[in-house]
């Protein structure tokens, strides 16, 4: 598709080639973002880059086509015409909790690769928030707003009640820092108002160990997306957290030297983490590069983007699998445990950091152990 000078009416209503398209010249900044839904089809939303205060700043504009072009521009112009005044257009009316959970999700757009976490973000809020307090000045949100929103899911729906107080936290900490707030966070304190989920602390659902062999067969088997299967059985076969391998790139591995070194932004410990390639793994990536070449993401979907977040652990629950992807690395954990291996080498190899003492002496990563440790796992697995 011709990417035109100006956007228009037809082209907004039609384009479905994903990337951000400008206004051109006279568009005070705005553009228009497509990005593929997992569901299929295109989401399309507008946004504004303006310099406010000398620094370059990301507006949004709201969601076609419940925004029109020609009201993305009538507010872009607005925009445009307050920063000439040295006004912040942000610090004008105090928006609603819905147009502010609408800024923090363009603000984070960028940085989320695929479309799943802005879909997550959407529908959970849509779900549980935006009929309680959508339409609320989000200056007005209080702890009794908050707690009626949580209360209801906090046993029977404990993980997406976890998830969603997050991004209430993340929406009240933006509306403060826009200035839009004085009062106190309303979702900092309210855990002091919620008793302790199901006792403590909650677990993945796992496999004892002796059964993932039998998993992996069955993965293998399925007739499912090849790059979802081998992503999965590089992620057993590495004890690596879901997402490390969904977001990995061929620029993080060494095959020759069967080395995969995870960058300090993937991971949990924000530490870089080298994973040993045990025979099979390297096998596995072996298997990837054929489907899909050796540059960029080591397992695109079939968009071309990551894998959902939720596709590996959704292809289990269709297998008859009880439990989830992340349940692996407990699997993995007990296993270690069981054949007798040093606390430290298994910790290392989940990419836990070693604490107190024992961690202020362990400088090393261990990685020769680990690579032998990787080795037995991966044969253990295997049928």
């Amino acid at each position: 598709m011709k990417r035109p000078k100006r956007l228009s009416a037809s082209f907004v209503r039609t384009v479905n080639v994903p990337g951000r398209y400008g206004d051109g010249r006279g568009g005070h900044g705005l553009s228009l973002l497509v990005k593929p839904n997992t569901s299929g089809g295109f989401s399309k939303t507008f946004s504004q880059r303006l310099r406010i205060g000398g620094k370059p700043v990301m507006i949004g504009l709201g969601a076609y086509p419940v925004v029109t072009l020609a009201r993305a521009r009538e507010k872009a112009l607005k925009n445009a015409r307050l920063v000439e005044q040295d006004k912040d257009p942000r610090m004008g009316t105090v928006p609603t909790f819905e147009q502010a959970a609408e800024q923090v999700i363009t603000l984070r757009r960028e940085g989320w690769r695929g479309t799943g976490s802005e879909t997550q973000w959407r529908a959970m809020l849509a779900r549980y928030a935006f009929s309680l307090i959508g339409s609320k000045p989000v200056d007005k949100v209080d702890s009794a707003d908050v707690l009626a929103i949580l209360g209801p899911i906090w046993f029977t729906k404990a993980e997406t009640a976890r998830r969603l107080k997050q991004r209430l936290g993340a929406i009240m900490r933006w509306a403060t820092v826009a200035g839009h707030r004085t009062a106190a966070d309303p979702v900092a304190g309210i855990g002091e108002a919620l008793p302790t989920q199901n006792g403590g602390t909650r677990h993945f659902a796992s496999l004892p160990h002796s059964e993932v062999a039998d998993a992996l067969t069955r993965i293998r088997s399925s007739n499912a997306w090849p790059a979802t299967k081998l992503c999965l059985e590089l992620q057993v076969l590495t004890a690596t957290r879901p997402s490390e391998p969904r977001l990995a790139e061929w620029s993080e591995v060494d095959i020759e030297n069967r080395l995969w070194v995870i960058p300090p932004e993937r991971t949990k410990a924000n530490k870089r983490h080298r994973v040993p390639l045990s025979a099979r793994a390297v096998a596995v990536l072996r298997e990837a590069a054929e489907l899909s070449g050796s540059e960029g993401l080591i397992f695109p979907a079939p968009s071309g983007k990551p894998i959902s977040i939720a596709t590996p652990s959704k292809l289990m629950k269709d297998l008859s699998i009880a439990a989830v992807a992340h349940g692996f690395r407990a699997s993995f954990r007990s296993w270690a445990a069981e054949v007798g291996q040093p606390r430290e080498v298994a910790e290392m190899a989940l990419g836990h950091v070693v604490s107190g003492v024992e961690g202020s002496y362990q400088r090393s990563d261990l990685l020769d152990a680990r690579r032998d440790l990787m080795a037995s796992w991966a044969a253990y697995v295997r049928p």
